[in-house]
């Protein structure tokens, strides 16, 4: 696409935005039955409603639409924890293993509306079981594998799933990690799992339950092959996907189907180019919300190639993502900012074992990326050659917002550049006045799009407030931005109390409270501090309780406490020992003064004339200082 084109089209989405979109539904989805109105949308009322009337399945749009032309194209590549292991999956082989996991899932008595867990490493049965339940119409919930059992059981419980689709263990790297034992863990004392299903990924033994755990390979292997399939309305409930929220609680984002699939296949053909000879690469885990869209849903429903990776960016050497991508002759990799500055870390020599011949573009997301790094995925991984689509986007959005599109957009090393069609951000001050030209602000989108989330599940008070309560009128990203005098977006980071680690939203409350589980912390606070290698790093203010004395063995076992609770991700990288915290009068802990603190930026704390004690402050500084 060129610029001009890009320029009429985006004029045309905003001037006409449910006459583009309904353009966009037709042209990129199939639909048993037409909407009869394109949207009905109010942020007032937190009512999100696309293709109203209409009726479709997102697995036949990702997977039998396509067996006419495509049965033995490949759909899936996936690529093990070692260089020796490797699968293919023609469109047609994918196919006959969802029908078959859709069977299962159906005997075992699941059915519309009904969710089901998913917590699995990066192999073909996680995609699998995710198209197993678009076709018959459950609502899938998948949870990151590296999540501890406490944080799988919260979103188990919050979400009431009936099922669990598990592995035994897999490998990461020189470790296996048992994902069984974490269910187990997750589900003792708990009634309302009746059946978990386990993917016999190593030769790993575990424990047993006969009452209510099988071996998936079982079930699989006397499956029906009839290929029964639900036909969806356009807002019947696709899937659910926690994301950290600054209450400490997990979020449920709900999509539906209509409006997010179209969505997901019009940014993946748009924004990446991508066509069905391409090989599409995210390293994304679907465990988050890239892996849904720009793993399964996007790629899928244009008919390309996906390629997932089960193993850690280095294993068994720095080089592996780049033979890899020699290997499968990938076009198209989207990867995270701080496996890129990770990468950056080793060394360039790992290049020279590939040549990254087959790219012609790349992705960033996650989070902003740096210019210098801009520079190096450019130069060094692209060879100068390679466009870079620096996406900015977020689990509610269900697809990328601002990016800049290939051909078209002039691209800005660390700036994500301009909105996509339909989408009109706008920045505002802390009073809700819009800010324009070259400016700094909240940055808001105007209007609704396709992939917005429906709803916070179970909790569509607490949607409303996250989202629409502060600016009424606009959707509420919770992202700050700059734009510049050439009208893109730089976006520079968190405004509420979310820690964006590798990608990863952590709540800092949801780390707050696990830390306090343990007995020695009467308080705790966490903030994040930037990182050049992870984009923010957790770092906790610990004060104990007065039988406690600061060692290494406590912040040892503090360490351990949080991993259990979340997960690794979450253990704090730095923790501070300190006499008290920098509260006000009402006893609020004032985190921005502590994100001041660990910034090592002391000259401008700004107003602390509700602090209950300064002083607590000028000992915090010191005591900062001191590390």
């Amino acid at each position: 696409m060129d610029e001009k084109k890009h320029t009429k089209l985006y004029k045309e989405s905003i001037a006409n935005p449910k006459e583009f979109w309904d353009k966009q539904a037709k042209k990129f989805i199939d639909w048993s039955h037409p909407w009869t109105k394109v949207s009905d949308c109010n942020f007032a009322k937190g009512k999100i409603n696309w293709y109203l009337g209409g009726k479709l399945n997102a697995c036949y749009n990702c997977l039998d639409r396509h067996l006419p032309t495509k049965s033995k194209h490949t759909a899936l590549i996936w690529e093990g924890n070692t260089p020796k292991e490797h699968k293919t999956f023609t469109y047609q082989e994918l196919f006959e293993q969802v029908v078959k996991m859709a069977n299962v899932l159906t005997e075992l008595g699941v059915a519309p509306e009904d969710r089901v867990c998913i917590y699995l490493p990066m192999i073909p049965e996680a995609v699998i079981s995710m198209l197993a339940c678009a076709r018959i119409g459950a609502v899938h919930s998948v949870v990151f594998g590296g999540f501890s059992a406490n944080a799988l059981k919260q979103r188990i419980v919050d979400c009431k799933s009936k099922i669990v689709i598990t592995a035994n263990e897999y490998s990461h790297g020189s470790k296996k990690i048992s994902l069984k034992k974490n269910v187990d863990a997750a589900l003792d004392k708990l009634s309302l799992v009746k059946k978990v299903i386990v993917v016999k990924r190593t030769n790993g033994k575990v424990a047993w339950n006969s009452k209510r755990d099988l071996w998936y390979h079982e079930l699989i292997k006397q499956a029906g092959t009839n290929s029964n399939i639900y036909e969806a309305d356009s807002d019947h409930p696709l899937f659910i996907l926690y994301t950290s929220g600054s209450t400490g609680k997990p979020k449920g984002i709900l999509h539906t189907t209509g409006g997010y699939l179209v969505y997901a296949a019009t940014t993946q053909h748009y924004i990446f180019n991508c066509q069905p000879k391409d090989i599409f690469w995210c390293t994304a885990d679907v465990g988050w919300i890239t892996g849904h869209t720009y793993v399964v849903y996007g790629p899928l429903a244009i008919g390309s190639t996906i390629l997932i990776y089960e193993g850690v960016p280095t294993y068994p050497d720095p080089s592996r993502l780049w033979k890899i991508i020699d290997k499968h002759k990938v076009s198209i990799f989207y990867t995270a900012p701080t496996l890129i500055r990770a990468l950056i870390a080793l060394g360039d020599q790992h290049l020279k074992t590939s040549t990254r011949a087959s790219l012609r573009l790349l992705g960033s997301v996650g989070e902003p990326i740096n210019p210098e790094a801009w520079q190096w995925f450019y130069k060094k991984v692209g060879k100068s050659n390679c466009p870079i689509v620096d996406t900015w986007w977020q689990t509610e959005t269900g697809g990328i917002l601002i990016s800049p599109i290939p051909g078209a957009t002039k691209l800005k090393p660390g700036s994500a550049t301009v909105p996509f069609f339909g989408i009109e951000p706008k920045l505002l001050d802390e009073h809700g006045k819009e800010k324009k030209g070259v400016n700094e602000g909240y940055l808001v989108i105007k209007n609704s799009w396709p992939g917005q989330l429906k709803t916070i599940y179970g909790d569509s008070a607490r949607f409303l407030e996250t989202y629409f309560s502060r600016f009424p009128g606009f959707y509420l990203s919770g992202d700050a931005a700059r734009r510049d005098k050439d009208g893109n977006y730089w976006i520079t980071g968190r405004v509420d109390d979310v820690i964006n680690v590798s990608g990863h939203r952590l709540s800092t409350s949801e780390i707050e409270s696990a830390l306090v589980k343990h007995p020695a912390p009467a308080e705790a606070a966490v903030v994040g501090k930037k990182d050049d290698i992870k984009g923010e790093s957790v770092c906790a203010f610990v004060k104990l309780m007065k039988s406690y004395t600061p060692n290494d063995k406590l912040k040892s076992e503090l360490e351990d406490t949080v991993k259990k609770e979340i997960g690794a991700i979450a253990v704090p990288d730095t923790i501070y020992w300190v006499e008290d915290l920098p509260k006000t009068r009402s006893g609020k802990i004032m985190r921005r003064i502590l994100r001041k603190i660990v910034s090592g930026d002391v000259t401008e704390i700004g107003d602390t004339s509700t602090l209950a004690d300064q002083e607590v402050v000028n000992s915090l500084i010191k005591h900062a200082q001191k590390k």
